[in-house]
């Protein structure tokens, strides 16, 4: 059962704006929702990197590599996380993928680093042409 789904992506171009979303439910949604959640990203032969986060009092992190561009918020009354993407670079170009964590905090070190997440979507592909 896939219980965190990304939905979102696409192709545009530099300079350009995407909103993801990602909609929790089942069993992580009834045992760990308000715990902390990110979204981090992949690109072709790179690991996956932490690119934003947000705790249960709604702070927020970000890498270095997006702040004053990308926007982390969640709604929990609609179980939902959502991304917003502004000035879009090619190097943002990537699987973005949705993680819930298991543990009602983390670190702001752990916030952006895979291993402090336990639940992941399936990820959605965000394109930047040029």
């Amino acid at each position: 059962q896939v219980q965190l789904v990304e939905s979102g992506g696409g192709s545009v171009q530099a300079g350009g704006s995407l909103r993801l979303s990602c909609e929790t439910s089942g069993y992580f949604y009834s045992r760990y929702r308000g715990y902390p959640m990110g979204w981090f990203r992949q690109a072709p032969g790179k690991e996956r990197e932490g690119v934003a986060a947000i705790d249960s009092d709604g702070n927020t992190n970000y890498a270095d590599s997006v702040k004053g561009r990308f926007t982390i918020s969640r709604d929990n009354a609609k179980n939902t996380l959502h991304l917003q993407m502004n000035s879009l670079k090619p190097e943002d170009t990537g699987m973005y993928y949705c993680a819930g964590a298991v543990r009602p905090a983390l670190t702001m070190v752990r916030q952006l680093v895979p291993s402090g997440y336990g639940y992941w979507g399936q990820g959605t592909q965000v394109t930047v042409s040029s």
